[in-house]
């Protein structure tokens, strides 16, 4: 499906300052589209003088009207009784007011009501938001639905202002809490005009068991939020929405809860008319990312304890290969100091994930140096990489290393002649299936007749056992198109 971007591109000549606005609008839209009970479409005029959908939300709060895909669809202009046929939309780019239905209209089997709201950027209507709503469960409305339209009805018209919606600072990334989490209407004196039970419930849960209507809302959260430093910045962020100038959102602290706060300034027409605020209790989800941030750190710092076990381990068999005189033995000690270190660089890139994932392309930059360091033989090859192998999660990333780090070294010490020169480049090939990392080198080849699986070296027989049991995957050892060898290992991505 396209999205709004690539719709407003293809359709229309808006700058970018327009559908930036445009964007912000859809961010934002799920709070009216909630308070509402209604579902909003955008249309924008076309290059043509069309009228066409670019975006579609559907409220929380009651039935949707279009339970199929609107956005793509164009206005049909002539013909009243077609589902794409709504006059409102163009007669609302026309006179730039809000256009409401008195009477319901069918569409299909279901009665609804419509009305059109322009979308004012720069004093300019640049979209019309069509609001439908669903009348098969027509009835008297509660205070709370009364309460939601009248807040929805306001930020309509703010919208139709060009005053929503606002630029909001939010420095932590915080989420939004919706309509139904906890709402709050305010009056311009930021006196509780309405709250709903589940804002009601949360409030409770911080501490507050007096009747909220009718109190200052920022007095009553001043005395139950914990931390003054947070107190004083949410009786800010809600008097600076009560006097129309900017909306904020935090997650504060009380003493037996932790609640998500955020305050929507009303103002249509310019006129103050207090605020909506919206209140989520998050306590239950900070204890569990606090359990998590533990469980995290937890596994970090056994990474991090294993990585300088293992660097100790590969310090103690370096210095007992140095001291070793059989060549065979320092042969040995000297390929195992390889694969400790190969295996502590991961557990050091996983020390400092927060994912459990290994990025391959640092894993390999870092490897090659200590590789070279360890390196028996006297060739001169140059190792390089030189393709993106990606990031793999922890239990492929392990065993791939060791694979990676044993064909790299096999192709040194066995790829060249005595003091020869050459290169070995590690490319790789990824899509979502598989990843193929090919190990190629320019030397002198494979010997005839070879075996990898009967080759009765221990790198090889290392190698063969984790591709086939660990990574489940195959490799095969072919001659290359220059000359030299290619090691072409294929791992399943799961």
């Amino acid at each position: 499906m396209s999205t709004l971007t690539d719709l407003l591109a293809e359709h229309t000549d808006l700058s970018g300052a327009v559908a930036g606005h445009l964007q912000r609008v859809v961010a934002e839209w799920q709070l009216m589209a909630d308070l509402s009970f209604a579902d909003l479409l955008m249309y924008v005029r076309t290059d043509s003088d069309r009228l066409i959908c670019v975006a579609q939300c559907r409220p929380n709060t009651s039935p949707t009207v279009f339970p199929a895909d609107q956005v793509g669809r164009l206005v049909i202009e002539d013909d009243d009784t077609s589902p794409d046929s709504n006059p409102q939309v163009r007669s609302a780019f026309t006179s730039g007011r809000i256009l409401r239905e008195e009477d319901p209209t069918w569409l299909g089997p279901i009665a609804i009501r419509r009305e059109a709201v322009p979308v004012r950027f720069d004093g300019v209507v640049v979209a019309v938001v069509s609001r439908t709503a669903n009348l098969a469960q027509l009835r008297m409305p509660s205070p709370m639905e009364l309460a939601y339209q009248d807040c929805a009805h306001d930020l309509c018209q703010m919208m139709s202002d060009g005053t929503f919606p606002q630029y909001e600072g939010n420095p932590r990334g915080l989420s939004t809490p919706r309509a139904g989490d906890g709402f709050i209407r305010v009056d311009d004196a930021g006196v509780v005009a309405f709250a709903s039970p589940n804002a009601l419930s949360a409030v409770h849960r911080m501490g507050w068991t007096a009747e909220l209507t009718g109190n200052e809302l920022t007095t009553v959260l001043s005395e139950l939020l914990t931390d003054r430093f947070e107190a004083d910045d949410t009786v800010f962020m809600i008097s600076e929405a009560v006097a129309g100038r900017s909306g904020m959102r935090i997650e504060a602290d009380a003493k037996r809860a932790s609640v998500l706060i955020r305050a929507v300034p009303l103002r249509p027409r310019g006129q103050r008319s207090g605020a909506a605020v919206l209140l989520r209790d998050v306590t239950e989800v900070k204890r569990r990312d606090r359990a998590l941030i533990s469980k995290d750190a937890t596994i970090r710092e056994i990474h991090h304890r294993v990585k300088n076990n293992l660097q100790s381990v590969s310090a103690l068999l370096r210095l007992q290969a140095r001291r070793t005189e059989n060549p065979e033995a320092r042969g040995a000690l000297t390929e195992a100091v390889r694969r400790v270190a190969a295996i502590a660089l991961v557990h050091e890139l996983l020390s400092g994930s927060v994912d459990e994932e290994v990025d391959l392309d640092v894993v390999v930059d870092q490897l090659v140096p200590v590789m070279a360091d360890v390196a028996s033989g006297d060739s001169n090859a140059v190792v390089r990489r030189g393709g993106t192998l990606g990031v793999l999660p922890s239990d492929l990333a392990m065993p791939m290393v060791m694979v990676l780090t044993e064909l790299i070294q096999n192709a040194v010490e066995h790829g060249f002649t005595s003091g020869g020169q050459g290169e070995v480049v590690i490319k790789a090939d990824r899509n979502t299936r598989r990843l193929v990392v090919t190990v190629a080198d320019n030397g002198v080849g494979l010997p005839a007749g070879f075996d990898m699986r009967a080759s009765e070296r221990l790198g090889l027989q290392i190698v063969h056992t984790l591709v086939s049991i660990e990574l489940g995957g195959s490799l095969e050892l072919t001659a290359g198109s220059d000359g030299g060898t290619d090691a072409i290992l294929t791992v399943p991505l799961r």
